[in-house]
């Protein structure tokens, strides 16, 4: 969870190129989510969820973690294409092409929806499942927008 963060609040912004600016309100409400889902999700797992023993061979454990490294590998390499879409000075829309873009037209989006459920199966939280879902709607959305 925290590698994921850390990477899109860190190391992502610093590899975008010029684009469309976020309005702000979008950009408010996008951090109250992210400090509100960090609080919850650190607190749920350091403070609430216990594990039995061996938890980390569980195969739900396991099956969950493969999922949340597949998706974020997909989020992560899709996120590369789209910046990659363009050359400087470029403009107009352009098909993304290549990774998972081959089959799901939001390979990003995907990506990020199937990285939160692993992470939901692996820490099998109310709260995680919580983000999950939050992610799937809001995400889902986004992406069918962008199919159309």
């Amino acid at each position: 969870f925290l590698f994921f963060v850390c990477y899109r609040a860190l190391i992502f912004p610093l590899l975008i190129r010029e684009g469309k600016p976020t309005p702000f309100f979008t950009f408010v409400l996008a951090l109250l989510f992210c400090v509100f889902n960090g609080y919850l999700q650190g607190r749920s797992l350091t403070t609430y969820a216990t594990y039995p023993p061996g938890w980390l061979g569980d195969p739900c454990f396991i099956t969950g973690f493969l999922g949340w490294l597949i998706g974020m590998t997909i989020n992560i390499h899709s996120d590369h294409i789209l910046r990659n879409l363009r050359k400087p000075g470029e403009t107009g829309y352009k098909i993304p092409r290549g990774g998972m873009f081959e089959y799901v037209s939001g390979a990003n989006f995907f990506g990020e929806i199937l990285e939160w459920f692993g992470f939901a199966l692996a820490c099998c939280t109310t709260e995680s499942l919580a983000f999950a879902l939050c992610t799937l709607f809001i995400l889902g959305s986004r992406a069918r927008q962008h199919h159309k």
